[in-house]
């Protein structure tokens, strides 16, 4: 694969459909430029939560190869929407949680999405963990108008005015982690992911990066998702970093038990070959076995060892809920506040069924999360602190590295050449999207 995608391939990758925010180029590189919508998506029919309930949808994978990093997530909202709901609920209304499984089938996802918003008429829906799924539901939220609260972190480059990210953008967990690896493990990268959008643009975003700060890429490869052939890359892996290297991981589901298990057998060890996985919290160490994980790294938001009061009361509640040996992982903790920010904002709009009053009611709301504090910005995104953690007996993580407070996100990468200077701010309506927006979806409008 080439180092740089072209501009339309990347920007495709990244901006995904028609409604997805215009892109606008900053004046001067900065933070500023904006993003509206388009008139035919400005006003969709009003999703309702009439009678006694509110409706939302939950919407992951249940089953098949994203069902052991999903449940956990299906099982956070739960039980937030559970604490509200036995404090009250939303507006005097109880909070009707309607499930589904997305069957980790990107196509499932969006049939899914349809029902949940057609035919449940929910109003909000939480929901999604690979990019590849999020990006099969994203024409059916913004043809629709309509709102998902996303919860992973994932590669950026995409601005939706119908998502919500509560996960990292990439300035929150793959830059730093990243800085953090050619500071402290070496200058050697070999990149292995799944084959599709998340792993791909991130790898791209990786590589210039490295390039930018003196690091070298040396291999780089790709599964399919679900698959567990994994002799072959373990073989490039050695003959491209004979004496050592950073392993930079963005497989996802169940492909990484393979990998861990035959990394182990064929010798390559965390001293020499240090693993720094974006996908791997605490129930996918349970799942593979500390074992194989022990003393290897993950960059994320959030450790269930983060040592804070909303934590400790987060981890208590989930643990009596689900039991003792249940762990908290990143994901879980995104999707838990994701509930919290989207209460608030349906109870500052005063309305649960008015997606465009509760959408900027969301912009600026603050929570103490268990990862620390956040705050949603206009770029529909949440600040966040960056953590690295090493796998430790206990199959939790200790924490080895931790920015001193939450970083702003910024989802359009500085490091790609295509996309420096991109930005995005559902607050601002002082520019007009063109009157065929088709035309311009893969490219930059200018202020």
């Amino acid at each position: 694969m080439n180092s740089r995608l072209g501009r339309r391939k990347f920007l495709l990758y990244g901006s995904a459909t028609l409604g997805t925010s215009v892109l606008l180029k900053a004046c001067g590189g900065g933070e500023t430029p904006t993003a509206t919508t388009s008139p035919e998506t400005a006003a969709s029919p009003a999703a309702t939560g009439g009678g006694d309930t509110i409706k939302v949808g939950i919407l992951h994978s249940l089953s098949g190869t994203m069902a052991i990093s999903e449940t956990t997530v299906v099982d956070a909202e739960m039980l937030a929407i559970e604490e509200i709901n036995a404090a009250g609920g939303v507006l005097g209304k109880k909070i009707e949680p309607i499930k589904e499984d997305g069957a980790s089938d990107w196509p499932t996802f969006a049939e899914k999405a349809t029902k949940l918003i057609d035919q449940d008429k929910v109003v909000a829906v939480f929901g999604c963990w690979t990019s590849a799924s999020r990006k099969a539901v994203l024409p059916v939220f913004e043809s629709k108008n309509h709102m998902l609260w996303y919860p992973v972190q994932y590669e950026g480059q995409e601005c939706s005015k119908n998502i919500f990210y509560t996960g990292a953008a990439p300035n929150q967990q793959i830059e730093p982690a990243v800085e953090w690896l050619l500071k402290n493990k070496g200058k050697e990268f070999f990149l292995v992911g799944s084959d599709y959008v998340f792993p791909r643009t991130a790898n791209t975003i990786i590589k210039e990066q490295l390039k930018a700060k003196g690091g070298k890429t040396v291999g780089e490869d790709y599964l399919p998702l679900g698959n567990t052939e994994v002799t072959p890359i373990i073989t490039k892996i050695k003959q491209a970093l004979p004496k050592g290297g950073v392993i930079f991981n963005t497989l996802n589901g169940d492909s990484n038990v393979a990998f861990f298990k035959q990394i182990q057998a064929a010798g390559l060890k965390p001293d020499k070959y240090p693993v720094l996985s974006v996908s791997i919290a605490e129930e996918e160490v349970q799942q593979i076995g500390v074992e194989y994980l022990l003393g290897q790294y993950a960059a994320w938001n959030y450790f269930q060892t983060v040592k804070s009061p909303a934590n400790e009361k987060f981890v208590k509640a989930f643990k009596a809920k689900y039991g003792e040996n249940r762990v908290t992982n990143d994901p879980a903790e995104a999707a838990y506040i994701a509930v919290y920010l989207w209460k608030q904002a349906v109870e500052k709009a005063g309305v649960a069924d008015d997606l465009d009053k509760v959408r900027l009611a969301a912009i600026g709301q603050e929570l103490d999360a268990p990862n620390g504090p956040v705050k949603m910005y206009p770029n529909h995104h949440i600040s966040k602190t960056v953590r690295i953690g090493e796998v430790n007996k206990d199959a939790l993580f200790d924490i080895v590295w931790a920015t001193e407070g939450p970083v702003v996100p910024i989802p359009w990468n500085q490091f790609v050449p295509e996309t420096k200077g991109y930005s995005c701010d559902w607050t601002r309506t002082d520019i007009t999207p063109p009157e065929t927006p088709g035309k311009f979806k893969d490219a930059a409008m200018k202020k």
